[in-house]
């Protein structure tokens, strides 16, 4: 999120920049109220922070500025309290989402900004997407990549998916946008839960009933095959499935029709099937639990979703995600400091991504609309900080001020460092290996590094990279 900070008063347009400089936003221009006209580039600052620009007469003339120079969305933050909000016409205050009180301090600071991000986001309607490659599908790691890209090549198929992994992992995502991305999308999409429903009753769920066919059925009905007529079944823990009721699905992946429950007539069904386990199958089978003969008529396209552990890169993304569909859904939203996150990072997340969005829908509970540093978080958690090393810790926030304090995973080597130095080295570093996995490509590093492309081409300037050498040193 790129800033316009304007403000008559040097030193505290200084002190602003200096905490600006620690955190995950970017500075527009830092200006006096004469001047910030002239820092106006192509681009558009996404918040405006206001200082001494005069009397209210200015404030409303410099906001009106700033919403006919960018856009009427552009959310506002005051230095300094206006004596009468009332007197601003109902435009320019309802633009106004903060002040910030003096002293400033960082997470005050981070407090204001995540409130603009949030207004601009629910002004803009950026928090309606369409349902892409969603929640545990985000993420630049290799193993999620893969998985993107099988999805991609499988999904406008009719071939059978195997999607194997942990629970939590995020299987159904996948299962619904494979169906998505399918011609079957206009179509429904059935889950059944193989492993929830009881085994005398799953026959019924599945296939349906007549009339009469058994004790309780005082009426036909259909199955979730019928159901999903032209559209995709996804039978979720297809493992914990009887034997006896295996074949009657094999017999459907074979023949491609079946019988409700106490009738004779056969019924043709038309869908796409899409299974997923976090049993190992071939173990199953091993031991007389699973058909060897339907794991193959279900295995022609297996997807393997990794566990959140072997995909931590992926944590920050993740997080970004959950939160901004939660505020999507209008249940909250919360933000969390770099070093929260990096103790998220540490953490093996034994329920994957599913613990990962309880977690954050507890944190919106506990502190709504707040900024949650790692000593916030849950102590399971909170403890895993400790084992940062030295450089990760200068890397997360080294120093931000924390209402005084300094967080444990702040540690100084004991020689102490040039603080400047490291921090030039680090960020070398980072921008290195950005554009290294990036393929030296700038547009796909800066968009790895959350910044933009024409600020990364300054530092790779500054830093002497260049784009088909950027292996070199400093």
């Amino acid at each position: 999120m790129s800033i316009l900070l304007i403000d008559n008063n040097s030193e505290r347009r200084e002190q602003i920049e200096f905490l600006l400089s620690f955190i995950d936003y970017e500075l527009y221009a830092s200006a006096s109220s004469k001047d910030w006209m002239s820092s106006k580039t192509d681009d558009s600052p996404e918040v405006v922070i206001l200082g001494d620009v005069g009397d209210s007469d200015d404030v409303i003339n410099t906001i009106t500025q700033v919403k006919e120079t960018f856009d009427s969305i552009t959310p506002v933050l005051l230095l300094t309290e206006l004596r009468d909000k009332s007197l601003l016409p109902q435009e320019i205050s309802s633009m106004i989402v903060n002040v910030i009180e003096e002293p400033i301090k960082h997470r005050q600071l981070l407090h204001a900004l995540h409130l603009a991000q949030v207004y601009r986001e629910s002004q803009s309607g950026k928090g309606s997407t369409a349902p892409m490659l969603f929640r545990s599908m985000v993420g630049h790691s290799r193993s999620i990549i893969q998985v993107r890209k099988l999805i991609e090549q499988v999904a406008d198929t009719d071939a059978n998916v195997l999607i194997l992994g942990q629970s939590g992992t995020g299987k159904e995502v996948v299962a619904r946008n494979l169906h998505y991305y399918s011609s079957r999308r206009d179509r429904p999409f059935v889950p059944v839960n193989c492993g929830a429903i009881p085994p005398d009753l799953l026959e019924s769920e599945l296939f349906g009933h007549e009339k009469g066919s058994f004790t309780g059925a005082i009426s036909a009905r259909q199955g979730r095959f019928e159901l999903a007529e032209g559209g995709t079944l996804f039978l979720d823990e297809i493992g914990d499935m009887p034997l006896a009721m295996q074949v009657k699905i094999l017999r459907v992946l074979q023949e491609r029709v079946f019988e409700r429950v106490g009738s004779n007539k056969s019924i043709k069904a038309d869908v796409r099937i899409i299974a997923a386990t976090h049993r190992d199958l071939e173990i199953e089978i091993t031991e007389g639990r699973f058909r060897e003969d339907l794991f193959y008529r279900l295995n022609v396209f297996p997807i393997e979703m990794p566990a959140l552990k072997d995909r931590s890169d992926d944590i920050p993304l993740l997080i970004k995600e959950l939160v901004t569909r939660m505020e999507h859904d209008q249940r909250g939203s919360v933000r969390l400091t770099p070093t929260a996150i990096a103790a998220l990072a540490h953490y093996p997340w034994p329920g994957n991504v599913r613990e990962l969005s309880n977690l954050m829908e507890r944190l919106i509970i506990m502190y709504p609309y707040g900024v949650v540093d790692v000593r916030d978080l849950p102590e399971k958690f909170r403890g895993q900080v400790v084992d940062l090393n030295e450089s990760e810790a200068l890397s997360i926030e080294s120093v931000m001020e924390s209402d005084g304090e300094v967080t444990s995973a702040m540690r100084l080597p004991r020689n102490g460092l040039d603080l400047k130095e490291h921090l030039s080295q680090l960020e070398y570093s980072l921008i290195k290996q950005a554009l290294e996995e990036a393929d030296g490509v700038v547009a796909h590093a800066a968009k790895r590094l959350s910044m933009r492309r024409t600020t990364l081409v300054e530092k790779m300037r500054k830093y002497g990279l260049q784009r088909q050498e950027h292996v070199s040193g400093i």
